[in-house]
């Protein structure tokens, strides 16, 4: 019999997952694992929100993001919300591409 798995992304699982990740290289080995791991259209709604946080951060309105990206407005308030009050992990890749 299989039960249904409690949902908290806080796991053994997800360590390992984020372990994996910085074994990465480069771009082509990123390209090419998260391929593997993930759907086309998961990678495109991470690429979606990587560039509403940019936009976010060169203060761009949440309108004209959303129009820009092609998302809705909603998504854009979520990822300000995490860019302004999340773990910083937005604000940590944007300042060491030196978009911040």
């Amino acid at each position: 019999m299989h039960t249904k798995r409690q949902y908290h992304w806080e796991n053994q699982e997800t360590k390992e997952l984020f372990q994996a990740v910085t074994k990465l290289q480069n771009a082509d080995e990123s390209h090419r694992f998260f391929r593997d791991l993930c759907t086309p259209e998961e990678i495109d709604e991470m690429a979606r929100r990587w560039q509403v946080a940019q936009r976010l951060a060169k203060k761009q309105s949440y309108r004209k993001i959303a129009r820009d990206v092609e998302v809705s407005t909603a998504t854009v308030s979520r990822v300000a919300q995490w860019l302004y009050s999340g773990k910083g992990g937005y604000q940590l890749i944007l300042k060491r591409l030196h978009l911040t």
